[in-house]
């Protein structure tokens, strides 16, 4: 036995289902390997696409998804996609070949050192210079990678080391036990949750990751407390709920903003500050804050809680909800808001402009989409609406690279998707800007027969982008680009392609377009001009007195 098959063996421990990755002349030995092994390795088009897929498959499962690249120019690609998935707290193994040591003292041909190269956008990482280590990196690893705060981590394995004789076992996989809030701590968040007038629960990642959205939808509902998400936060209490308030996180007020001016205490649960500054609801320290979550807050000026709830977050709100008593307390303000939000929200349900504008387009997505169906959000203006309109009934149902914001996650993001659901169906929603950096991975998901939709927001250029220079310059540049066909590029795939020409076309495009037995596109001409209209609503808002 090689040091490769070992690596692979410990991968196998680890219930690893999939590698996505590419072959390389350094990484020969780990794929000979897998060539007998349980595991997939599905080949990829690009090392980006394997690192979102691994990035995906993490943030849906819980288990870390692996990836897989040789040296240099391999390793490089595969950053943004591990950066992105540490960030957001998605457990995944990324995985490099390198050279032998013994051309690393010297200048060789594709040498990077990828400890020091991966060490900012990693939570550990480590090279395996000693076979007989190699259990033990692989275990710590994926412990690290798996543990709160989830997040990637890197193991990178040189040509020579790969290929000598290892000795040796996988590790015992131990389990992460829960850990349990301090008592007293409980009880000063119980006291202060039972005297505030206008409490407001801020729901984040951490609550989709602990899978605690049932524990918190019941903390809310006994409570009569009024519950916003971030934008990575969807599902943690159904969207239809009378409590719900919907999605905070635009970088701009919304209706939403009122019930943080008039809140006299936040309770932030499963929050973690890289999804929404508390600058931008809190810029002045003002409001109370009651911090419950599987680890301390994170330190800034405008998040400094006087109540950290730090232990198991289900736990958390069952023991503080033992303890509380609002049966005396008038509504809240923030409950007054959801007529407002909701009202809003369908204020372009029957909308008939042509190019469609992006509220109509999410309403028709969401009323086609079942509750478990899943929606992958690439990275641009349709990410901001997608945020505020598309709603969640249940967790992790949409998907949406927040904290490094990476273009390009979509459409490799869906494919992960219909391998862990291959039952419910996946759209991946991008702009045509997002759709260029990785449709080369719809080969891939013909391929390997995950059929999902790509709905394209088509407006002819990085819209967001040109959202934020009419902001601040009152004009745009550099912005504008061209597109092929996207229906006869589809075509040439083997795929389907569909051009939306009308309003009253799109529903049922996308209904045609989601029962295909292979990968479709549908593309959306967008009217982003409701985008300016929107930041000049947002400028007007005066909240409900």
């Amino acid at each position: 036995m090689n040091t490769a098959e070992l690596l692979v063996k410990c991968l196998e421990n680890e219930g690893v289902e999939y590698i996505f990755g590419l072959p390389g002349e350094e990484n020969l030995a780990v794929l000979e390997a897998l060539r007998s092994s349980s595991i997939q390795f599905v080949t990829t088009r690009h090392e980006q696409g394997a690192a979102f897929m691994a990035d995906v498959y993490g943030r849906l499962t819980g288990r870390a998804g692996v990836c897989l690249s040789t040296l240099g120019p391999g390793a490089t690609n595969l950053m943004t996609g591990v950066a992105d998935a540490n960030l957001d707290g998605a457990p995944l193994v990324a995985i490099t070949g390198q050279v032998g040591t013994d051309r690393m003292h010297i200048e060789s041909h594709q040498y990077l050192d990828l400890v020091a190269m991966f060490a900012p956008v990693t939570k550990w990482n480590r090279q395996i210079v000693r076979p007989s280590t190699t259990s033990e990196i692989v275990r710590k690893a994926f412990k690290q990678a798996q543990a709160e705060k989830p997040g990637a981590v890197h193991i990178d394995l040189p040509e020579n080391i790969a290929a000598m004789d290892a000795t040796g076992h996988p590790l015992q996989v131990d389990v992460n036990h829960k850990t349990y809030a301090a008592l007293a701590i409980i009880e000063e968040a119980a006291r202060a949750i039972s005297e505030a007038k206008n409490p407001l629960i801020l729901v984040g990642n951490g609550v989709i990751r602990s899978r605690a959205s049932e524990t918190l939808t019941h903390f809310a509902r006994t409570l009569n407390i009024p519950v916003a998400n971030t934008f990575m936060g969807k599902g943690g209490i159904p969207y239809t709920d009378p409590l719900a308030l919907l999605t905070v996180g635009l970088q701009q007020r919304d209706y939403i903003s009122c019930g943080f001016d008039r809140s006299d205490l936040v309770i932030a649960v499963g929050y973690d500050l890289i999804e929404y500054s508390p600058k931008k609801w809190n810029p002045d320290a003002a409001i109370p804050i009651i911090h419950v979550g599987a680890r301390p807050a994170e330190i800034d000026s405008s998040y400094i809680p006087f109540a950290e709830v730090v232990g198991d977050i289900s736990d958390s709100l069952t023991e503080i909800l033992q303890r509380c008593d609002r049966s005396h307390a008038p509504p809240p303000y923030g409950l007054s808001l959801r007529s407002q939000i909701v009202a809003d929200h369908e204020e372009y349900a029957h909308d008939t402009g042509f190019p469609l504008r992006p509220q109509k387009l999410i309403y028709d997505l969401r009323k086609v989409l079942a509750a478990d169906d899943i929606v992958i959000s690439d990275v641009g203006a349709h990410k901001m609406w997608m945020a505020r309109h598309y709603h969640c009934e249940r967790p992790n149902t949409c998907l949406i690279s927040n904290g490094f914001a990476a273009m390009g996650i979509s459409i490799p993001g869906a494919i992960a998707a219909k391998l862990v659901a291959p039952n419910r169906r996946v759209v991946a929603v991008t702009g045509d800007g997002g759709f260029m950096m990785n449709m080369q991975e719809l080969e891939t998901a013909l391929r390997i027969g995950t059929a999902f939709t790509t709905v394209i927001f088509n407006d002819g250029g990085y819209g967001l982008i040109e959202w934020k220079q009419q902001q601040r310059y009152g004009q745009s540049a550099f912005t504008a680009f061209s597109n092929p066909d996207f229906v006869k590029l589809a075509e040439s795939m083997g795929l389907k392609g569909y051009d939306v020409k009308s309003v009253e076309a799109f529903l049922p495009t996308l209904q045609e377009a989601l029962v295909q037995p292979v990968p479709s596109v549908v593309n959306c001409p967008v009217d982003y001009q409701e985008n300016l209209r929107f930041s000049k609503k947002a400028g007007e808002l005066t909240c409900l007195t």
